[in-house]
């Protein structure tokens, strides 16, 4: 059953190229450890909420904008054995070393978890 990673994170909003730069080396290794496909959405529409949102969930500033993303895997097992080994110390990417492509935002705000779909419905089923 496919598996995604999800991330919601605030990026300062004179950051996006930059972002932009360090997404593409990053999410291409998980693309080279099997991941089905990574996408990096830049918010344009996320409305304030009165109890919660996205900007609190993240303690978004004014100056950044909420990015969601997300990485599709075949199954979970395809996505903790790739991430066993893109997280393992011994791992010598450059493009996973924050020396070489450093997080254009502050990463101890973003949020994230793994996910199952549990209902999937696409044009041809309605």
């Amino acid at each position: 059953m496919t598996y995604y990673d999800g991330f919601v994170i605030p990026v300062p909003t004179a950051n996006r190229d930059r972002f932009l730069e360090h997404a593409r080396l990053g999410d291409a290794v998980f693309v080279e450890h099997g991941a089905l496909r990574v996408i990096e959405s830049w918010g344009v529409d996320v409305p304030r909420g009165t109890q919660t949102d996205f900007y609190g969930a993240v303690q978004a500033k004014d100056d950044e904008t909420i990015v969601f993303s997300w990485i599709e895997w075949p199954d979970k097992a395809a996505r903790d054995e790739a991430m066993a080994k893109i997280m393992d110390p011994s791992f010598c990417d450059p493009r996973m070393d924050p020396e070489k492509n450093p997080m254009p935002f502050d990463g101890a705000r973003m949020i994230y978890g793994g996910f199952e779909p549990v209902l999937v419905l696409e044009k041809a089923d309605v």
